[in-house]
């Protein structure tokens, strides 16, 4: 596998989304690197803007009556804002974004760190475990468990689409 490729990869020890799989949560972590600099606001406004996302942010809409626009991801990239279609913003830093779901059941997360040449993006999710009335065990859910398959390609082609939407570094002229 290239290092462009999108892949599943270890969580960063840094990273906001630690303390769900610390705690017993799922939790992945994908990531690609690109050949360039790329701003944690860059990459946001580029993964949520993306026709990939559009699409998720179009059943949030109809199905949630949660709707939201790019100039409101550009906002939430920026640090305007923290809340963002169906997510509000649980945690923040220079370079990740950590967004929880409006029923509190899921978190996603985003996160760039730089290369020696260019910058690698991180995508992650969690998913909270209910704990079961009977037992009092935690576990995720028949739903979620059922659609794990469908959620590791998804989060590949999120991010996939996230880097292809990124822009490109200007270049230099010599005139």
């Amino acid at each position: 596998m290239t290092r462009d490729a999108v892949r599943p990869c270890e969580l960063p020890a840094e990273a906001l989304l630690q303390r769900y799989r610390a705690a017993g949560a799922y939790a992945d972590c994908y990531c690609v690197d690109v050949p360039h600099a790329v701003s944690h606001a860059d990459y946001v406004q580029a993964f949520y803007t993306t026709a990939v996302f559009k699409l998720e942010r179009l059943i949030l809409r109809g199905f949630a009556a949660r709707p939201s626009t790019d100039a409101q991801a550009r906002s939430l990239a920026r640090g305007e804002t923290d809340a963002f279609a169906a997510w509000s913003v649980e945690g923040r830093a220079l370079d990740q974004l950590l967004l929880c779901d409006f029923m509190r059941r899921t978190r996603s997360w985003l996160m760039v760190a730089p290369l020696p040449a260019g910058t690698r993006l991180y995508f992650g999710s969690a998913v909270v475990p209910l704990r079961d009335r009977r037992s009092g065990a935690p576990r995720l859910g028949f739903g979620f468990t059922a659609l794990l398959g469908f959620h590791r390609v998804y989060s590949r082609v999120l991010l996939a689409a996230a880097r292809a939407r990124l822009p490109l570094p200007a270049v230099k002229s010599n005139v």
